[in-house]
């Protein structure tokens, strides 16, 4: 009997995520129901699963699941947040967090992967996602935001990220060099911005106004 999606999700769960450390049952949860397989293109539908990043087009990538839940539990959502991703892709991140949280609203520079990911997401069902085309770190992204999840690779915090930030509210976000980074965590507490650095990671740059240039 050929294996199921379903007992694929489930051992991705237990084998990428529990055995690394992943603790938040909402975040696990989470990964456990959203159908992966459906966010990446059909040559990949094989390696949804897979413990590694996957080409999606455009020089973009789906993330690795660790790496997904990572930032997810990094951000401490309880489900009543307003969340902002940058770095839409193929949408996978954006549903994930739609399962936490109250608000989902992500943005993606390409315009064709956002089209495809808003599609995607609104036959899933995702009402509370909202996909908008743009450069997320343009200092235009509307305050404030519980959490704010950067899903690539920047040079430094972008100024219009941290000022997005509400107070008690997190941004998570990989700063380091082009091909390298350390994931950041960033609290505001009142007019104060604590700063912790995790894990390393490589991410495909941020490109913006605030972050690597458009090469």
């Amino acid at each position: 009997m050929p294996i199921s999606f379903e007992d694929l999700r489930s051992s991705m769960v237990a084998d990428q995520l529990v055995q690394r450390g992943i603790r938040d049952p909402r975040v696990l949860d989470a990964m456990s129901r959203v159908p992966r397989h459906l966010f990446v293109p059909a040559e990949a539908v094989p390696l949804a699963y897979a413990d590694r990043a996957l080409p999606i087009g455009n020089g973009q990538t789906i993330s690795q699941p660790y790496m997904v839940a990572v930032m997810t539990q990094a951000l401490a959502l309880r489900g009543g947040e307003r969340v902002l991703e940058i770095g839409t892709g193929s949408g996978y991140q954006a549903a994930i967090l739609g399962e936490l949280a109250r608000e989902v609203i992500t943005i993606e520079r390409h315009p064709e992967l956002a089209e495809t990911a808003r599609v995607r997401l609104a036959s899933l069902g995702y009402q509370s996602i909202s996909v908008i085309v743009g450069d997320g770190t343009a200092g235009d992204v509307g305050v404030p935001y519980d959490a704010i999840l950067v899903t690539a690779g920047a040079p430094r915090v972008p100024e219009s990220l941290k000022a997005a930030v509400a107070d008690g509210g997190r941004l998570v976000i990989p700063i380091g060099s082009y091909g390298h980074q350390e994931l950041t965590v960033i609290v505001r507490q009142g007019d104060a911005l604590v700063e912790s650095v995790h894990e390393s990671c490589v991410f495909v740059p941020l490109v913006g106004r605030q972050a690597w240039p458009d090469s």
